[in-house]
């Protein structure tokens, strides 16, 4: 028999046992963790006027410089790109972006129509990335992580039609059911459930597992009303529903779609989730309204020095590199990414140089595609969440907001995320990746061939700014590594997604700045 993988593991776990053992499960082996956040931070006591130079405009960098001015410091950020936001980051109609090897795209979406190549969604328990959009005044609305009506989609199971997530899982949870009651009832459970337990538990499982009077699972009523109706109620002379047939156990573990339930279990992406109104890059703008004017775009650091008494940062203006220009400062804040920052004349100890090499960054590619209409709502009745396949396109995300309206939409067609299909769509020209975006989307929605009107394509490990999409620790890396890249080396702390225990979400990178900057304060205050 093949040896069950981690991450099927978890995904059984989550289906069978619920979220919160999955969880636990996740934390125990490092792959999971909840946000520290208690409020905003304080850092009491006076700089002296010290100076900060801070690297990077992402949300860690503006955390940093928007808390470290409010104490009273000096502070400088210069910012490889000429806006803010680093990987906070939106696509609209008529942005254009260069990637590594010179291959240009500029996005052809209508007005008011965009897809986030970075995050995209904020977990209920990000309190802190929460606290900041609600003090900048950035307006949430629903990010629909589960929509039962979308789909689940193995290409060699069902004659590779897609199943409805609520049908598979009313009828995964109803054999189950009926399985562990047809157990209890034969008293092959009793060493687990007492006398008294077992007559809650046989109420429990047929509450749970839509089961009948017998404790089996069929096509009935009961069953209908969790999976949906073959033909639903009506009005009228003819307004009697008729059940569907359930998909059978034996059926759905071949299909393997029960491991995509775990995307509705994990911790992280448990309703209720929220996006910026208007996209991702609201929160990024609401930073730069509040510290832009320290801002220094268009600065791409070459050298990072150091020395007993202040830091000197070498940087080049993107649009005349031939004329070197330097910064000095008291202290250094840097947010760069761990993949360029490796590259740069960095005067920091051995201990903090090896954990900066020791981290790769994950491959992602994440493509937005405009359709001539939102066939998906008016065909198929899918509002907002995400279908999952097992092709190389992963996943399709719907959007979450103008429900119901004419005109065109965009979908997010595929996001991959680390493995093979991730690294053999980054080696592909954009206008490829968008062309097999749509081959393998209608598989799932044939309306795809008729209905595409245009694309945009990110491979993270192509964006020249990060060189990847986010820390990628390995659990042996972390635990040597992850305290000497996140201790103050003489003047300089680093900061970043990549410096948290929440790899790849913005609130590591606010949490991280946050510690960062509460150590250094401590430091200057103390000295």
């Amino acid at each position: 028999m093949e040896g069950i993988r981690r991450r099927d593991l978890f995904s059984l776990i989550g289906t069978m046992a619920g979220s919160a053992a999955m969880y636990h499960a996740m934390t125990a082996l490092g792959f999971a963790s909840e946000s520290r956040y208690q409020g905003p931070i304080k850092l009491e006591g006076d700089p002296n006027g010290a100076s900060v130079l801070v690297l990077g405009a992402g949300l860690a960098g503006m955390t940093a410089a928007l808390e470290l001015r409010k104490a009273g410091y000096k502070v400088q950020i210069l910012e490889f790109n000429g806006r803010a936001g680093g990987r906070n980051w939106t696509l609209r109609g008529g942005d254009r972006f260069v990637e590594l090897g010179g291959a240009a795209q500029t996005c052809a979406f209508d007005e008011g129509l965009y897809i986030n190549p970075g995050p995209w969604r904020i977990p209920y328990h990000h309190r802190a990335l929460l606290d900041y959009c609600k003090r900048l005044n950035v307006a949430l609305e629903p990010f629909i992580q589960l929509n039962h009506n979308a789909y689940l989609h193995a290409s060699r199971a069902f004659g590779g039609v897609p199943q409805r997530i609520r049908e598979v899982r009313t009828d995964f949870q109803g054999q189950l059911a009926e399985l562990l009651a047809k157990a209890a009832r034969q008293g092959k459970l009793d060493e687990a459930v007492s006398t008294e337990d077992r007559g809650l538990l046989l109420e429990a499982l047929r509450s749970w597992g839509a089961l009948d009077g017998n404790f089996g699972y069929n096509a009935n009523l009961t069953s209908a009303e969790f999976r949906g109706y073959a033909r639903a109620p009506g009005g009228g002379l003819d307004a009697a529903p008729q059940p569907g047939e359930p998909i059978g156990l034996s059926d759905i573990l071949k299909s393997r779609l029960w491991r995509y339930l775990q995307g509705f279990a994990n911790y992280n992406f448990q309703t209720t989730m929220f996006q910026p109104v208007g996209g991702m890059d609201m929160i990024g703008k609401a930073f730069a309204r509040e510290v832009g004017d320290l801002i220094r775009y268009n600065a791409k650091v070459t050298e990072i020095r150091q020395n007993g008494r202040a830091v000197t940062v070498t940087y080049v203006d993107t649009a005349e590199p031939a004329a070197p220009q330097t910064l000095t400062a008291d202290w250094c804040v840097c947010t760069i990414p761990l993949p360029i920052l490796g590259q740069l004349t960095l005067d920091v100890g051995p201990a903090m140089r090896a954990a900066i090499d020791a981290v790769p960054y994950a491959a992602a590619v994440k493509i937005g595609l405009q359709f001539k209409r939102r066939f998906w709502e008016e065909d198929e009745a899918v509002y907002g969440g995400i279908s999952y396949t097992d092709l190389p396109i992963r996943q399709i995300a719907y959007p979450n907001n103008a429900f119901n309206g004419a005109g065109k939409g965009v979908l997010l067609g595929a996001y991959l995320f680390d493995g093979a299909n991730a690294y053999e769509f980054t080696a592909m020209p954009p206008e490829e990746r968008v062309a097999r975006a749509v081959e393998f989307g209608a598989g799932i929605h044939p309306q795809y061939r008729a209905e595409f009107d245009n694309g945009v394509a990110v491979a993270w490990h192509r964006v020249p700014f990060t060189l990847g999409c986010s820390g990628n620790w390995s659990e042996k890396a972390r635990e040597q590594h992850y305290r000497n890249l996140c201790e103050i080396d003489g003047r300089i702390v680093l900061a970043g997604e990549h410096a948290s225990e929440l790899p790849a979400w913005q609130e590591g990178a606010i949490l991280s700045a946050l510690d960062a900057i509460g150590r250094l304060h401590e430091r200057v205050t103390r000295t």
